[in-house]
C-alpha cells in the first residue's frame, strides 16, 4: 500500500530508520549492477560502445523525472543507475535491454498519471504524494528487486517485480482518488480509503490492468513467451493482494514501514514467477 491511515504520522522513527537501511543495503548492488558489466568489458579490452546508449537513456530519464518532480534529485540520481542496470546488455553482441525498458516506461507513466488522478481530493484528505516527487527510499522500495533480477539475468523476476510496484501504486492512487467503500483483507470489514490493508474494488481493478501493461510492455520482441507472460502477470497479482496483507498486519502493529513492504512484495512477486517456471 502506498499510503497510511490518515490518523497516523506518515513517517515514523522506525520507519525512516528502516528506510535508511534499505537505502544502504541495496543501493550499493544496485551500482555494482551497472557498473560490473562495462567494467568486465574494459578488462577484457572490448568496446564500450554498446553501453553509451543505456547511459544517454538513463540519463535522460533520470533528468525527465526530476524536471516533473516525479522525484527528489537522490531519488532520480538512484533512478538513473536502476534505469542503466535495466537497459544495459548482459551479455557480449547484446543491443539495449529494450524489453526491459519498455517496462520501466509502462511503469513510469502509468503511475505518474495515477499519482496526480484527483491529487486535489487526495490533498483535501492530507493522503497525497509530496509535491517534490518520491524519495530515494521509495524508489529503491519499488524499482531495486527488478534492478537486482535483471543484473544477475533473469528478465521474468525483473518483469514481475516492476508489474507489481506499478500495480500497487496505481491500485493505491486510484482507489484514494475514486474513494467509495474499502475492505480489510484480512477481515473484510469496511474501513476508510487509505487504510493500512484496505482494499477497494475501483483500485483492485487499476492495479491489475496496471500489471497487465507492464507485463504485456515486458514481453515485446519475444522476450517473455506467452505462457511465461501469463505467469509474470499472475504473480505480479500474487504480490499485489501479498502487499495489502502484509499492510493489514506488519504494517498496521508498526513491525514494517511502507518502504520495507513494498520492496518485500516485489520481491514476493519475483519469487513466485521463479517457483512457477522451476
Amino acid at each position: 500500500m502506498q499510503r497510511m491511515e490518515p490518523q497516523k504520522m506518515t513517517e515514523t522513527g522506525r520507519d525512516r530508520q528502516q528506510s535508511a537501511m534499505l537505502v544502504w543495503a541495496v543501493a550499493p548492488l544496485l551500482a555494482l549492477g551497472a557498473v560490473w558489466p562495462p567494467d568486465d568489458a574494459a578488462v577484457r579490452g572490448l568496446s564500450l560502445r554498446p553501453w553509451l546508449a543505456p547511459l544517454l537513456v538513463s540519463a535522460g530519464f533520470a533528468l525527465l523525472v526530476w524536471v516533473l518532480r516525479a522525484a527528489t534529485r537522490p531519488a532520480a540520481a538512484i533512478g538513473l543507475v536502476i534505469c542503466m542496470v535495466l537497459a544495459e546488455p548482459r551479455q557480449v553482441g547484446a543491443g539495449v535491454n529494450a524489453a526491459a525498458l519498455a517496462a520501466l516506461v509502462a511503469l513510469f507513466v502509468l503511475t505518474f498519471a495515477a499519482t496526480r488522478f484527483g491529487r486535489a481530493k487526495k490533498e483535501l484528505r492530507k493522503l497525497a504524494e509530496r509535491r517534490s516527487g518520491r524519495r530515494a527510499s521509495q524508489i529503491v522500495a519499488n524499482l531495486g528487486v527488478a534492478a537486482l533480477c535483471a543484473s544477475m539475468g533473469w528478465h521474468g523476476g525483473c518483469i514481475a517485480a516492476l508489474a507489481e510496484a506499478a500495480a500497487d501504486t496505481v491500485s493505491s492512487e486510484v482507489g484514494l482518488a475514486v474513494g467509495g467503500r474499502a475492505w480489510m483483507i484480512t477481515t473484510g470489514r469496511r474501513v476508510s480509503a487509505g487504510t493500512d490493508g484496505g482494499v477497494s474494488f475501483a483500485g483492485t481493478v487499476a492495479g491489475v490492468l496496471a500489471a497487465s501493461v507492464v507485463a504485456g510492455a515486458g514481453g515485446i520482441y519475444g522476450a517473455l513467451g506467452a505462457p511465461q507472460a501469463s505467469m509474470v502477470f499472475a504473480a505480479a497479482c500474487a504480490g499485489l493482494v501479498f502487499d495489502s496483507v502484509l499492510g493489514a498486519t506488519a504494517e498496521r502493529r508498526g513491525w514494517m514501514g511502507n518502504d520495507l513492504v513494498n520492496f518485500c512484495s516485489t520481491l514476493f512477486a519475483a519469487v513466485i514467477v521463479g517457483l512457477m517456471l522451476v
